[in-house]
Parts: C-alpha cells; structure tokens; sequence
C-alpha cells in the first residue's frame, strides 16, 4: 500500500496502523526487507521518539537513559497509561512480592489447567462485581483479551457493527474470526442507526453486536453510551465496549464509562478491559453473563492456549482495585490536575477540550514530531508523538496523558517547556495563530 493510498485508508487511525507503506514492494527477500526499513528504525531510535529506555520505576517524574549521551535524567512523565500513579504504589508493590512468595512466579500452564489460583478467581469476580456483570475472566494481555471474545463469541451468521476508530485488536479478532463485520463513522450515532437498519432488512434474524470503545485514546473522547445502549435496544443487539481507558479514570468510585454515564448493571452484554493503564501492569479480561464467560473459557482461542496471568500481576490489580476503593481522592486528583494542565494550555492559546486524561496538542504538517518531541525531552518532559501514518499528515500531535500523581510544580514545569519548545518551532499559538 503506498502513502497516499494509506492516507484514505479508512481502518488507518492511530490504534490500527501499519508501516508496510516503508517497505519497496520490490524488496522480496527478508534481508533485503529488513535493509529497506533500517533508515526509518535507526531515525526513530536516534531521535528518541521510540523505544527509550526507562531506569526505574514508574511515576510521575522518571529515570530514562538519553539517547544520545547514555546520560541518565529524570523527565516528568506525561507520556504513560499509569493514569492513577499505581505502578509504584508502595502497597500495591508489597501486595505483588507477597504473592511470589506465597505463590511463586508462576505456574507454568493455561487457566483451563493448571494456571488458575485463588488470586485469579478473586479477581475475576472482583472485576465482575466492578462492572456490573455475573462473571469475568482474565487474558494475557487486552489484545489478547479483545480477540479471544470477538472469535470465541461470533459465529457465521452473527454481525459486528463497529465504530472506525476501534484498536487494532478488534480488527485482527475479525480477520482471524472471518467475522462478518461493517463499520460506523467515529460516535456518529445517525451512521450507526443506518448500520443497524442495513443488518436487520438484510437479517432479521442475526445475532448483532455494537462494539464502541469507552474511551478513545488518540483523542480521548468518550463514546455516548446511554444512545448507543438504546439503539442497540430499537434493534435488538447486543452492546460490547472497551473500556481500557475508562476503568479506574471514570466514574465516581473509577468503574468506568457505564458508571460516568450511571448505567446500571448488566446495560453492557460485553465489557473487556486492560490491566496496562490504570493498574500500570499487564493482562486483559472480558466480562458478561456466566453463560457467556463460561463459553468463551472455552471458544477463545487467545484464553485457551495462553498462559495464565502470573501470580504477582494479579495481586497487584486486586491490590489496585483495593486502592481506588479505598482512596477515590485519587480519581478526583487525577482529574483535578487534568483541569490544571488544560486551563495552563488554554491560557497559551492551545485549543484543547479533553474529556479524559488524553490531551492531544496539534503539530503542523511542516514539522518532525520525532524532532518537537526531542526537544521537550531535553526540556525535561517525558511526551509521546503521534505522526503518519497513525493518524492523517495534517493531525500529527503530541499525545499528553495526565497522571493524578503530578504535583502543581511538575505540571507548571511541563507547560513552561511546551510553551518554550512551541515558540521554539514555530507553532505557539501566539506565533502563527495555530490553535
């Protein structure tokens, strides 16, 4: 696929992207493939936009190794999905040690076998309880998580309805599922009303299912669930969501996007999560009816022939389930601080309306964003960049992600140097009117 096509492609977006437009079509043997890519690896290194190298735990002001000098320097961290400041949560930490010893490192087998323990089946109905379900079980990862309930639970016949910005691991569970499956336009609920009446002329009969994400992370809109609950509803579908970016950042007690719009229980049929955002570790789960779980356990191809969650990475989401319940000041921190971070971008004239703790700010077309986010890391701020082809040449961006644990100092320190980093290429809003 060239760029240009790349650029119309409608499943291209910032979580389901691919960057075979780098790689010569002509390039037929691995090794002349891997030589084909390596100037784009090497730039991606060099400038520090990938793969850098943290020195310590997570928190709100990080070690990490410069590229360049091999120097290490403390960034404040505004780039991770650790939302809530859990990863290096002393008790939460303790919680994961005590579970190696008690329980060892792991146990070397799937969960149909040997790999469930008492932590699992705690967590899995904590998470049930937590989502408002009869049941729940846990993945290796969310994408794993994400697959394993579209290919375990849709057969030929059945339809999934998505919206276009989905993660890529819903379109990979279609493709190995050979689901049959159309799209809706981003939160356009009339498009998606049309999708829903183009399936039931066509079969009045199919199981169908709406699959929307609680929170989207490219730019962290959430998704009007109260109207695609009653759409779903009118045409007789069930409704999945992802709240990987909802769990523990909405909600009055952080239980995600249903409890941010008081839905109540069992108003979502199908509800996965991740445990790589708020609980800052890994592993995934899907949540639902028993019936429906109980099936998956054994359908779900990525849950089968997986490996059971480790014994310490469980400890540490029960021990995060713990925290939330027992501090939701940490919530309201979380979004007080995004309030802060935004009325400081306002008050620059970036034109910022986040809903969540995801703030994209805008980088014109004629920049490098690899170069932008060298220099704030020079400036001391830890931030992602986000360039084509994962989203359109013209909405690159820099994706900030706010953590509860920042203090006021280390947030004013960060707007300081996005300020001074702006000014210095040219899109401070003050310069160029770019908002």
């Amino acid at each position: 696929m060239t760029a240009p096509d790349l650029a119309h492609d409608q499943n291209a977006h910032g979580e389901n992207f691919s960057l075979e437009h780098y790689l010569d079509p002509a390039a037929h043997t691995f090794e002349q493939r891997f030589v084909d890519f390596r100037p784009y690896t090497e730039h991606a290194r060099g400038s520090g936009f990938v793969l850098r190298e943290v020195a310590g735990p997570s928190g709100a002001v990080v070690p990490v190794r410069d590229p360049g000098s091999g120097e290490i320097r403390d960034l404040i961290m505004l780039g991770s999905n650790n939302y809530l400041g859990l990863g290096n949560e002393p008790e939460i930490t303790e919680a994961a040690v005590a579970a190696i010893r008690e329980y060892g490192t792991g146990h070397g087998g799937p969960p149909l076998l040997n790999g469930t323990t008492t932590l699992h089946r705690q967590l899995e109905q904590r998470l049930a309880e937590a989502k408002g379900c009869e049941s729940a079980l846990l993945f290796s990862s969310g994408y794993a998580a994400n697959v394993g309930w579209v290919t375990g639970l849709l057969r030929k016949g059945d339809v999934l309805i998505y919206d276009e910005q989905s993660h890529a691991s819903l379109y990979d569970g279609i493709q190995l599922g050979r689901v049959r499956s159309m799209a809706f336009a981003h939160n356009d609920l009339r498009h998606l009303r049309h999708r829903l009446m183009q399936v039931r002329w066509r079969n009045p009969g199919a199981n169908v299912v709406v699959a929307v994400e609680g929170v989207y992370s490219m730019d962290g809109d959430i998704a009007p669930l109260p109207e695609i609950r009653a759409l779903c509803d009118a045409f007789g579908a069930w409704l999945a969501v992802d709240d990987a970016h909802g769990t523990g950042v909405l909600g009055e007690h952080g239980h995600g996007t249903a409890e941010h719009f008081g839905l109540g229980p069992g108003s979502v049929e199908v509800f996965m999560g991740t445990f790589s955002k708020s609980f800052a570790g890994t592993g995934g789960f899907v949540a639902g009816s028993k019936d429906m779980v109980d099936t998956l356990r054994f359908f779900a191809r990525s849950y089968m022939f997986s490996a059971a969650l480790t014994p310490p990475v469980v400890a540490a989401v029960l021990a995060g389930l713990d925290f939330i319940t027992e501090h939701p000041e940490r919530v309201r921190a979380l979004h007080d601080n995004v309030g802060y971070f935004v009325r400081g971008l306002r008050a620059m004239g970036f034109a910022v309306d986040p809903q969540t703790a995801i703030i994209p700010i805008l980088v014109p077309e004629r920049l490098a964003v690899a170069e932008v986010v060298n220099a704030l890391h020079r400036e001391g701020v830890f931030v992602n960049g986000v360039e084509f082809p994962a989203v359109p040449r013209d909405q690159q961006r820099l994706r900030v992600s706010v953590m509860a644990t920042l203090a006021q100092e280390q947030l004013d320190r960060a707007l300081e140097a996005i300020g001074t980093v702006a000014r210095r290429f040219g899109f401070h809003p003050e310069q160029e009117g770019i908002v």
